[in-house]
């Protein structure tokens, strides 16, 4: 018989990182890592970076932010602050990832709990911040699912008026392309990197919260795919241009079929009309023919898919989607395999509707279900690619993989839905022609005058 007496009092691995104390990491370990990262890793993207400001001239405390295209960031960030040592804000799944864990605790990142009011990560943030070091992380939250950038986390405004310190900033082209949100094989072409300061510690303090949110998003306000194209930047394919395309890209552009896309290789076509096209080397759709329809971008082509969204969910107010997911878990003692976000701990269905977002199957050999509101979840995490979506359930992490590729139309439900129903995480103002005529949360009068 197995004594479980033993492992019942030792601690979780959440609850070792939540007990961990943090500091700048060892120069050595800086070096290496900069050494590792200028030599091996950035060279096959290209990079080319630029510094019109030098982290190096502040006193003190500061922060350096990043619009994040994509899960190679890291390298630019470290190459334009060395031989300045700092903490990086990471997901705090990737802690838990067996590859990971070790490189992560020697270079003292810290961790967040994405779209969520994390104390733990806000206290690992502070700590730093009252030793006088640098804090990297990106308002955002998580790196780029489409190429372009994302509204940043309400309260990043308020975030860096209450600290008061100098704010630095990369702003990055290209890297989104050399690694796609829903297809993470590289690819070389160029990028770009260009390092300034946004906020002085004065700039804040006369600035309002919201001036300084808007100020970030204006920053941010990016398409990689159309930047790409207008600078004709090829990039090395390996055949595989449109792999998973349709994760992102659902919708049919010519018969409005819902889910009838599949991308394979260089192309992606309509399994019900076969409108189709290939994806050159400059992510552009090449038509099978002169019948065939398609935006100029898988940017242009998510935007129908949001205005498609967003009219569906107004006109039909039981509106419903269902989809069979496999979840995943952290497990308490052990961390998870390479390659792997979470362990297998059940199934069920996810269902979301005007009422939020409701699971019922089974976990770790029970039956579990929850419901979660639009209020407090305003988008859904993706942590690594498409093919799966992640929630905060109870303040813990749980991955969720869909039996179809229809996570990009989740996203876009959830997502509409907030604005449709509570609106305190808003889409930009250079998006409002989506909304024309339409309510939005707590922009409806009646929610203002209550």
């Amino acid at each position: 018989m197995v004594d479980n007496s033993k492992t019942k009092s030792k601690k979780t691995l959440q609850e070792k990182l939540a007990d961990r104390k943090y500091k700048s990491p060892g120069r050595f370990v800086t070096f290496l890592y900069n050494t590792i990262g200028s030599a091996v890793l950035l060279p096959q993207y290209a990079p080319h970076i630029t510094k019109k400001a030098d982290i190096r001239d502040r006193e003190g405390a500061c922060f350096l932010i990043w619009n994040h295209l994509s899960r190679l960031d890291h390298l630019y960030t470290m190459k334009a602050a060395y031989p300045d040592r700092y903490n990086m804000v990471a997901g705090y799944n990737e802690f838990f990832r067996s590859h990971l864990h070790l490189v992560f605790k020697l270079n003292q990142i810290l961790p967040k709990k994405i779209f969520t009011n994390d104390r733990c990560g806000l206290k690992a943030m502070n700590s730093i911040i009252k030793q006088g070091g640098i804090v990297t992380f990106s308002p955002e939250g998580m790196s780029s699912i489409y190429g372009t950038n994302q509204p940043v986390v309400p309260g990043s405004g308020h975030f860096l008026k209450h600290y008061g310190i100098p704010v630095y900033c990369m702003n990055f082209r290209g890297q989104y392309l050399t690694s796609t949100k829903h297809y993470l094989e590289c690819r070389k072409g160029r990028t770009e990197a260009e390092l300034f300061l946004l906020f002085t510690p004065q700039q804040l303090k006369e600035m309002t919260a919201d001036e300084i949110q808007d100020k970030l998003n204006e920053t941010f306000r990016h398409d990689d795919y159309e930047w790409g194209q207008k600078n004709r930047i090829k990039w090395n394919m390996h055949g595989r241009s449109a792999e998973h395309l349709d994760e992102i890209c659902y919708v049919c552009p010519r018969c409005g079929g819902d889910l009838t896309m599949k991308a394979e290789g260089s192309k992606i076509r309509c399994t019900k009309c076969g409108n189709g096209a290939v994806v050159n080397d400059y992510y552009e759709f090449e038509t099978f023919d002169d019948t065939c329809v398609f935006p100029v971008s898988p940017v242009k082509w998510v935007e129908q898919e949001r205005v498609r969204i967003i009219k569906e969910i107004r006109e039909d107010q039981n509106y419903s989607f269902t989809e069979e997911v496999d979840i995943g878990y952290l497990p308490p003692y052990k961390y998870v395999p390479k390659k792997y976000t979470s362990m297998p701990c059940g199934k069920g269905k996810i269902t979301f509707d005007h009422k939020g977002i409701h699971f019922d199957g089974e976990k770790l050999g029970e039956s579990w279900r929850f419901d979660l509101d639009y209020s407090v979840i305003y988008s859904l995490i993706i942590m690594t690619s498409t093919a799966q979506f992640s929630l905060y359930v109870n303040n813990q992490f749980y991955d969720f993989k869909p039996a179809r590729r229809s996570v990009g139309k989740m996203l876009l439900i959830t997502e509409e839905m907030h604005r449709y129903h509570y609106n305190t995480w808003k889409n930009f103002p250079w998006n409002d022609w989506m909304y024309e005529g339409m309510q939005l949360g707590i922009d409806r009068p009646e929610n203002k005058a209550g």
